[in-house]
């Protein structure tokens, strides 16, 4: 069954998150962006695995605003063929989460949450490199 135990942490965590923007650099935004990403595609599986379609829809829609903002936030100019193939695979895990939305299917939100890692993984590391 779901529990609500967390709800009372919620002025906390967007307290600290409110905090973690402020300070962060665009690199971090985007790292901040897709930690949130990733936690909410968890919960997503979670809702379609426990029959919570209405959470389930407000997780896909999180997902899909966060994919948008990743996508508007590519700088064509200097990002070059790298940006389009990015706006790309932000497309197509848009295109893949309404489909999975739609099938109730864990293993298509799966397939995102590995695009997403990967893309993840390589924004880390950026990091780590600078």
């Amino acid at each position: 069954m779901y529990s609500n135990e967390q709800e009372g942490f919620g002025p906390y965590q967007q307290y600290d998150l409110a905090i973690q923007v402020a300070a962060a650099s665009p690199h971090q935004l985007v790292l901040i962006l897709f930690n949130g990403l990733m936690e909410e595609l968890i919960r997503v599986k979670g809702h379609i695995k426990a029959r919570r379609y209405e959470h389930k829809a407000q997780g896909i829609n999180k997902c899909i605003d966060i994919l948008n903002v990743l996508s508007s936030a590519l700088d064509y100019e200097k990002g070059g063929q790298l940006a389009h193939n990015l706006a790309n695979l932000y497309d197509y895990c848009v295109y893949r989460l309404y489909d999975g939305s739609n099938k109730l299917s864990v293993e298509l939100i799966e397939e995102v949450e590995s695009i997403v890692g990967n893309i993840h993984e390589g924004w880390s590391n950026m990091g780590n490199a600078a």
